[in-house]
């Protein structure tokens, strides 16, 4: 039996190979991506809720999907928070306080409108996880990883909502 103990807290952790230095420092990036991916969930289905005009079903399916992949994200990151050990704060009051998204216009609202707010949403979203994408880079490859498929999924939906507007 070995009477071997840990030399220092960062070697310590609930989670097998897990420094509490790479826990703080994944969540550091991956923190503000499930704000702002749950911000980008209540937004959408808004949205979804009030979009209206010549393209609604088109724009009010879109944005369900939209939604979808957006609580996925949340929960991709979440997890991964998790999972290293650190617990993850999205509750209503955090993730409005904390949220770069900019604020949905309430109300009834034209398809055209609905569509260039909700494009604005999902630009601010890119913001944070494109810091995640470069912050993540010198810490934790896995975590990157996570936020590389957000930010392509979010892409995605960014065009195929912008296609939208197009002449």
């Amino acid at each position: 039996m070995s009477t071997e103990t840990p030399t220092s807290a960062s070697t310590t952790s609930s989670n097998a190979g897990t420094s509490a230095e790479l826990a703080a420092g994944v969540a550091q990036f991956l923190a503000p991506v499930v704000v702002d991916m749950e911000a980008l969930v209540v937004n959408g289905k808004q949205a979804h809720w009030n979009v209206r005009g010549a393209d609604f079903i088109a724009i009010h399916e879109l944005l369900d999907q939209l939604v979808e992949h957006a609580q996925s994200f949340a929960d991709d990151s979440a997890e991964r928070i998790v999972a290293l050990g650190l617990p993850v704060d999205s509750r209503l009051a955090t993730v409005a306080a904390k949220t770069t998204l900019p604020e949905l216009k309430d109300g009834f609202q034209d398809w055209t409108d609905t569509v260039s707010q909700v494009v604005a949403l999902i630009d601010a979203a890119l913001v944070t996880v494109r810091a995640a994408v470069e912050g993540l880079d010198d810490i934790d490859l896995n975590s990157q990883d996570i936020v590389i498929g957000i930010e392509r999924g979010l892409v995605k939906d960014r065009w195929l909502l912008q296609s939208h507007l197009a002449a």
